[in-house]
């Protein structure tokens, strides 16, 4: 079993936007997956609600906070999506249950600044260093061949740690979520696209 974090201290930054794909691709592969939603708002367990019951099934997965249990025996894949402001020891025991962590971040100064102490701190992570656990970075809404994509790349690689794929600004995303759908479930010539885009993520994700 597999359990996948997303997680970023700051707000919109397309955390759920990331959660809620990764748990349909495994769907999609017939695969055993749930999807747990930390944050309050519970907007991807919301989502879960608009799945209709004939696509593949994702489940819901119930965590505390306070005291996180590890996922139900049996799972091939849990995936985590996290809220912002998440900080300290609930931050802590919620990578420890991790195996692969994903920060999703937009590649503007800003959110680059407001994300570094979390990096840093990932990065130094005694599991990070030993490589029990893998993190990588995503860049969210953005075109790869930018000066702003560059200037992410360059300060990830700073901190030794991998951009695994840039995922651009569509609507795509918000249309497919408004009806509990992921790219992997509706016809593949209507988001070739993205899914492209997505290769080098999931080839990390399945440890290709």
């Amino acid at each position: 079993m597999t359990v996948i974090v997303v997680a970023n201290p700051k707000g919109g930054v397309g955390k759920s936007t990331l959660s809620t794909n990764l748990a349909g691709y495994f769907a999609a592969q017939g695969e055993w997956v749930a999807l747990a939603d930390l944050d309050r708002q519970q907007s991807s367990h919301a989502w879960l609600d608009l799945r209709a019951a004939t696509l593949p099934p994702i489940e819901s997965w119930q965590v505390d906070l306070d005291n996180p249990a590890k996922p139900p025996r049996g799972l091939e894949h849990a995936v985590i999506d996290t809220p912002a402001g998440l900080h300290g020891n609930r931050l802590a025991s919620i990578i420890e249950l991790a195996d692969k962590v994903i920060v999703p971040l937009q590649p503007s100064m800003f959110d680059i600044l407001a994300t570094q102490d979390f990096l840093n701190r990932l990065a130094k992570e005694k599991a990070v260093r030993k490589g029990n656990i893998q993190v990588g970075v995503v860049g969210m809404r953005v075109d790869a061949r930018t000066r702003s994509a560059e200037q992410l790349q360059r300060f990830v690689e700073g901190l030794d740690l991998p951009v695994l794929g840039y995922l651009r600004d569509t609507q795509n995303y918000v249309q497919l979520a408004a009806h509990g759908l992921t790219l992997w479930d509706v016809a593949k010539s209507r988001v070739e696209k993205d899914l492209d885009q997505w290769q080098s993520i999931l080839g990390w994700v399945d440890g290709k």
